[in-house]
């Protein structure tokens, strides 16, 4: 039978994966390193797994070599065929797939595989195929335990279409907003933009429904800036998000951002604020450059704070997430000071200096702590599903 705890005293297996296709996929790599340098190795086997920018998957000392550059490297395996280094289309019946098995299956490939398999998948991965509830369906079908949202929430959470529809049904505020379907955009520019015009008041903020990371996400002043910032986003996906500014053109809305942990029974960390050194918290700003700073905690009265970690929750529960997610946050900047729910993000930035952490330590939880108890959540979830009948007796 499975292991659903570890009473036992063998080490549970641990597999991290990351990379991926994704416009993240630099940001995976930073986020796997910083786990794979802070996990407990006294509880934890640890198998890094990579996946190239081209949906090769790879174990070993690929892995490690992606993990570290050296591209040089894997792209030299996988011209002399290397068995380790599994296209993504055959994943279900070689290579890593036995990595993932709870048990053996009929396959012969699996059966001959010398490796032992994992116990939980820890997918840091961020955006496209990872985040968005692929990779998870994966997991659904191996049988296997692992870190963070399911299908649903996943996808619920890495579309920002889907997701505002679900705060709004929860009751939660969020920003005014349009969606464009890129075909549209395409087909008939003018009237994208009118459509726009028409809806909301500039600045707006342009972006790709189904990415994080700030990618692919512009702020248009004007109409002139308002079409090559549609353009940018179309590159990214088949939807377009456009947001109202909080604040208007004279002042900056504060942005707050809350972590949340747990699975039925989800807890918010304290709240932070980041004050961005550009005139928002784009990629360059989150990744690149030095003038972003957090505030932790963040500068509110009793009130503010509690009702911004209840709206965090309620957010979380909204999209039927499970173990981690940041719940980002906007406050106008004149006497009203209202909130509004901006998005979650199920697998936010996890290098020891990235806010999802940082905000757990400031509420008192290690770092390496903090995986542990995603490991442990994983393996809660997992044994919650594996009460469920799927066929009649």
């Amino acid at each position: 039978m499975r292991r659903s705890n570890r009473k036992m005293a063998k080490k549970l297996r641990v597999g991290i994966l990351f990379g991926g296709r994704s416009g993240e996929h630099e940001v995976s790599l930073l986020s796997a390193a910083s786990v794979l340098g802070a996990i407990d190795r006294n509880k934890f086997d640890v198998t890094p797994i990579g996946i190239t920018r081209e949906g090769r998957w790879l174990a070993a000392a690929d892995a490690n070599h992606l993990l570290q550059g050296d591209i040089g490297a894997v792209a030299r395996r996988l011209r002399a065929g290397d068995p380790e280094a599994t296209p993504g289309a055959k994943l279900l019946h070689e290579g890593i797939p036995t990595l993932l098995a709870p048990e053996p299956r009929s396959s012969t490939t699996l059966l001959q595989n010398q490796e032992k398999p994992l116990d939980v998948v820890f997918p840091v991965l961020h955006g496209t195929f990872g985040e968005d509830g692929t990779i998870q369906g994966l997991f659904e079908l191996a049988g296997i335990a692992y870190v963070g949202s399911g299908v649903l929430g996943s996808a619920a959470g890495m579309d920002k279409d889907v997701m505002k529809r679900l705060f709004v049904e929860a009751g939660l505020p969020i920003v005014k907003h349009v969606t464009l379907l890129r075909a549209d955009w395409e087909k008939n520019p003018r009237k994208a933009i009118a459509t726009v015009e028409r809806a909301l008041r500039y600045p707006v903020f342009v972006k790709p429904a189904n990415l994080g990371s700030s990618v692919g996400i512009s702020k248009a002043h004007d109409r002139k800036e308002l079409g090559p910032a549609l353009a940018v986003a179309a590159k990214y996906d088949r939807k377009l998000v456009v947001e109202q500014g909080v604040g208007g053109k004279k002042a900056r809305a504060r942005e707050f951002e809350v972590a949340v942990l747990g699975n039925d029974d989800p807890k918010a960390s304290v709240v932070g604020e980041i004050v961005p050194g550009k005139e928002f918290y784009d990629y360059e700003a989150k990744y690149l450059s030095e003038g972003s700073v957090p505030v932790i905690p963040a500068k509110l009265n009793r009130a503010e704070t509690k009702k911004i970690r209840e709206m965090a929750v309620a957010a979380f529960r909204a999209c039927d997430l499970a173990g981690l997610a940041r719940v980002d946050f906007l406050m106008e900047p004149d006497g009203r000071q209202r909130i509004f729910v901006n998005e979650v993000n199920t697998m936010p930035g996890f290098t020891q200096i990235s806010m999802y952490p940082k905000l757990w330590v400031a509420s008192g939880l290690s770092y390496t702590d903090l995986i542990t108890r995603l490991v442990d959540l994983a393996l809660e979830r997992q044994t919650e599903k594996n009460k469920t009948v799927y066929s009649r007796d």
